[in-house]
């Protein structure tokens, strides 16, 4: 009986820990695409949309990993530390979206690539 309870516990955490890597993968993504949209801002007539919308998208795949971070750390009672680089994310993320709309480039074009890099060395450590 304990040995089922244990493979349960094994499967759940591995389950857990494959959402939170797939969801620094979608965030990384994305901001790499936001990245793409914004130098399509610069140069089409539908750059704006797509950085706005990619904007939107984005924020919610920062959600998305502090939830996924939540799931991963609550069950198993690992280490908080994806949480807190989870939350970490999402106030960058809301920082970026405040500059981007006060429409503050000089700070919003290195935070997005300091974002990108973050993002990349979270998925490299997963």
């Amino acid at each position: 009986m304990a040995t089922q309870v244990t493979a349960t516990a094994t499967a759940n955490a591995q389950r857990s820990s494959s959402f939170l890597r797939v969801a620094i993968a979608l965030q990384t993504l994305t901001i790499f695409l936001q990245a793409v949209s914004a130098g399509l801002l610069l140069s089409s007539s539908y750059g704006e949309t797509l950085h706005s919308v990619g904007a939107r998208v984005m924020y919610g795949t920062s959600m998305l990993y502090v939830l996924a971070a939540v799931l991963a750390w609550k069950p198993g009672g690992g280490s908080p530390r994806p949480v807190w680089h989870a939350s970490g994310f999402l106030v960058l993320a809301s920082v970026q979206v405040v500059l981007g709309i006060a429409h503050v480039p000089s700070v919003h074009l290195p935070l997005g690539v300091l974002m990108f890099g973050l993002s990349v060395l979270a998925l490299a450590r997963r």
